[in-house]
């Protein structure tokens, strides 16, 4: 039960009010994953970026199970397996940005697109994650239960060989 795993890997890019970055961001995840993105659209007006409720700013993908592995593994080598302690948070979920997708393994440089970047996010799980989602009886993760950012760390030097910048602790924050 204290076996950890990859729940989901969610994949986003926001392009504001710009049609022509969304429909190339639309295009860009097809062509990643195989599988068509969905829309994310703005929830409350902001007049300031001239923004209004429903407009679409935004795609994004969730991949589970094992196409979620197979796409983590491509991630982190766009990234070249190293990622910061700072793309973990205190729950265990990792987020990185992808500066040019043409650093993704498989992925071609199409000159429709040109360059565009992406944000992925993994999320861990164990088993008995389920008690948090499940319709009847919902009950809190325990705490002992929970993964935290060192156990992430451990999880993704272990299973994907991933190297971690930013050393030992906050000494270089302060």
């Amino acid at each position: 039960m204290r076996n950890i795993r990859i729940e989901k890997v969610t994949l986003n890019i926001g392009a504001g009010r710009e049609q022509a970055v969304l429909d190339k961001g639309v295009i860009l995840l097809k062509n990643i994953t195989g599988i068509a993105p969905v829309k994310t659209k703005t929830q409350k007006r902001i007049a300031g970026w001239g923004l209004r409720p429903g407009l679409p700013i935004g795609c994004k993908i969730t991949l589970r199970k094992a196409q979620a592995e197979e796409l983590a593994k491509r991630l982190l080598a766009a990234r070249n397996n190293i990622l910061s302690e700072n793309n973990f948070d205190d729950e265990g979920n990792i987020s990185f940005g992808i500066h040019e997708y043409i650093d993704i393994p498989g992925v071609k440089y199409d000159h429709k697109i040109g360059i565009l970047g992406l944000q992925a996010s993994l999320t861990l799980q164990r088993p008995g994650f389920r008690i948090k989602k499940r319709k009847i009886m919902k009950k809190r993760v325990p705490r002992k239960h929970r993964i935290n950012r060192g156990e992430a760390i451990e999880y993704m030097k272990n299973k994907f060989s991933v190297k971690i910048e930013g050393g030992e602790g906050a000494e270089g924050l302060k």
